[in-house]
């Protein structure tokens, strides 16, 4: 039998995500605030998550949630309103009864300063900034009212998300050299693969780390970025601010039966720059 899944908050990854599902069979409705045009199969539904009088109209029996908004702005007020009031909304609107698991999407932000240490599922949040903070609230939230699951993911890069690269051939990145910084990526097609692994995921564990095999010193990807593109090598500068210093590990997820397309952040901006990802 098909799932009914809810994917609020389609913006790039929850339209993949969408796609994939589309794929295995399964009935798709997508909730944002304004719905595009045209016959793409997903089922639409214009609402706003911090409106919970819009959220009146969600089809009955919903089997499976993903959890994906963003904020329009990263303001604490606008992030707690979206992740933490929003996912009450949604949860308040579906029949809890038919609810057999909710993905909510979170992110590596709720981990602070860890230096070379490896970073995984059991290791402590520390979250440095109003974001992760909040993020572990709607995390909490969500395991304390809903057969839930989350998943903590890296930063994203894929088609679209190629603003590194134009600040590379600018000149303008600094990276540390003297002091490892180290980088977490994340593949968005891997990302919405893992969303999709992880809703239907039998024995499935309450917390997964979302990232590619190969965390990499910020200033080894990026002087093999701008050494693909024919950009100067960075030079030095600060720690992006905000952002601790950790090697992130999918070693429960990679048990989990998950294999990435995009093991190595290298490998997959090379596909993209070359047009094959």
């Amino acid at each position: 039998m098909s799932a009914r899944v809810l994917i609020a908050g389609a913006g790039d990854v929850g339209l993949r995500v969408a796609r994939l599902l589309q794929a295995r069979g399964d009935q798709v409705w997508a909730l944002r605030r304004g719905v595009p045009a045209g016959d793409d199969g997903i089922r639409w539904i214009q609402g706003d998550l911090t409106r919970p009088e819009t959220l009146r109209s969600l089809p009955a029996n919903i089997t499976h949630i993903v959890y994906l908004p963003t904020p329009d702005a990263r303001d604490e007020a606008l992030y707690r309103a979206v992740f933490v009031d929003g996912l009450r909304h949604v949860l308040d609107a579906v029949d809890a009864r038919a609810l057999q698991r909710l993905l909510f999407v979170s992110s590596s932000a709720v981990y602070g300063e860890h230096g070379d240490a490896w970073v995984d599922e059991h290791t402590a949040p520390a979250p440095p900034g109003f974001n992760g903070r909040v993020l572990l609230e709607a995390e909490r939230y969500a395991g304390d009212n809903a057969p839930s699951v989350a998943l903590r993911l890296a930063g994203l890069y894929g088609p679209g998300r190629m603003q590194l690269i134009e600040r590379l051939r600018s000149g303008v990145v600094r990276v540390p050299r003297k002091n490892v910084h180290w980088a977490n990526r994340i593949h968005v097609d891997d990302a919405a693969a893992a969303i999709v692994h992880l809703l239907f995921l039998p024995d499935v564990s309450p917390l997964y780390l979302g990232v590619d095999d190969t965390p990499l010193p910020l200033d080894v990807l990026y002087d093999d970025l701008a050494r693909r593109v024919h950009a100067p090598l960075p030079a030095e500068g600060d720690a992006p601010p905000g952002v601790g210093s950790k090697r992130l590990s999918n070693a429960r997820l990679r048990a989990s039966g998950f294999v990435p397309q995009w093991p190595d952040a290298r490998e997959g901006y090379a596909a993209l720059l070359d047009g094959e990802a």
